[in-house]
């Protein structure tokens, strides 16, 4: 199988990175064909701009943006690997999704005034990270809507059927290094069941 990573962390040491390599060797050990696109290491460009939108509705769609949609078009499975901040996803990734996942591509309106769900027939997996404890945002509903916002809102919203959406609590706690091991394992056994 073809698997996309969209990977969105600005440092190398972080525990995301951690979770991307456990994701990657699981995939090729179980001979997955995988691309990575590290969104920062790429420099991707977030920020959907007014010559973006008037290209595209041209039928000219900006060259990085092309790169990105041949990526998701030849996938058959799509993760999502980034830390929750501020309740949400980092603004590089919220950029790709704003200017990738584009009107015509990604989903349409009909002429029944339903939506099309272009991107029907993949698999996808979303895997967040973030500082607050699991619990915590469990007890307050924030669990429940980070799935509905990033699995419901974007992919399911593509036609995406999400297969599972990882949420580590805790990550940052100095006293985290077993919960942290635990994650790597689980995110080996997730990666390779699929």
């Amino acid at each position: 199988m073809n698997h996309l990573i969209v990977f969105a962390h600005p440092h190398k040491g972080s525990f995301n990175h951690a979770i991307l390599n456990a994701a990657v060797e699981a995939l090729q050990a179980n001979s997955h064909e995988v691309n990575v696109r590290d969104l920062n290491e790429l420099g991707f460009n977030p920020v959907l701009s007014t010559e973006d939108t008037a290209a595209m509705r041209e039928g000219n769609v900006p060259a990085d943006i092309k790169t990105e949609q041949e990526f998701l078009i030849n996938a058959d499975v799509v993760t999502f690997i980034y830390p929750i901040w501020w309740t949400g996803l980092p603004a590089i990734l919220k950029g790709y999704v704003d200017r990738v996942f584009s009107y015509g591509f990604a989903y349409q309106y009909n002429a029944e005034g339903g939506i099309d769900k272009l991107l029907s027939g993949k698999k996808g997996l979303i895997v967040n990270t973030y500082g607050s404890p699991f619990e915590y945002y469990e007890s307050i509903g924030m669990n429940n809507s980070l799935k509905q916002t990033s699995g419901d809102g974007i992919f399911g919203f593509t036609g995406i059927e999400v297969v599972d959406q990882l949420l580590f609590g805790g990550v940052t706690s100095p006293d985290a290094d077993a919960e942290r091991q635990s994650i790597l394992e689980q995110v080996k056994q997730t990666f390779t069941a699929l």
